[in-house]
């Protein structure tokens, strides 16, 4: 059952379950990956009826790029469990891909790609694919 907080609606990962029929498994990656916005509050995610309708809706005017390149964008690399709990933010893609090859093991780590301004969490990436990705 959806959470009424004033007069925004939150879902849970088993609200949307139910209603859409998606597994949860799935849907969590979709969170992490960033292709449905969402907060985690504790160990529980949640979804805004907004992020829904963007998910379903996407803007047509500009692709998930375009709108990347024109924000103002921070990294943060993160621990992904309690064996690591570091964390460090980085304003440029250089700079986080040094921090992330200064590590030891780099599947311990995550990316947390926000907007400086907002702090909005736009996407969470896995440290290897976020490698991958800006490496030249």
């Amino acid at each position: 059952m959806p959470r009424k907080i004033g007069s925004l609606t939150l879902y849970s990962i088993d609200d949307l379950h139910e209603s859409l029929g998606i597994s949860k498994m799935t849907l969590r990656a979709y969170l992490r990956e960033g292709r449905i916005r969402g907060r985690k509050l504790g160990v529980q995610w949640f979804v805004t009826e907004e992020a829904i309708r963007e998910y379903f809706n996407p803007p047509e005017d500009e692709t998930p790029k375009e709108k990347k390149k024109q924000q103002n964008l921070k990294y943060v690399v993160q621990g992904v469990n309690d064996l690591v709990s570091e964390t460090e933010e980085c304003a440029t893609i250089s700079e986080t891909l040094e921090c992330l090859n200064n590590q030891a093991i780099i599947s311990l780590f995550q990316v947390q790609i926000t907007n400086a301004e907002s702090g909005e969490i736009m996407e969470i990436v896995k440290a290897r694919d976020f490698i991958e990705r800006y490496s030249e």
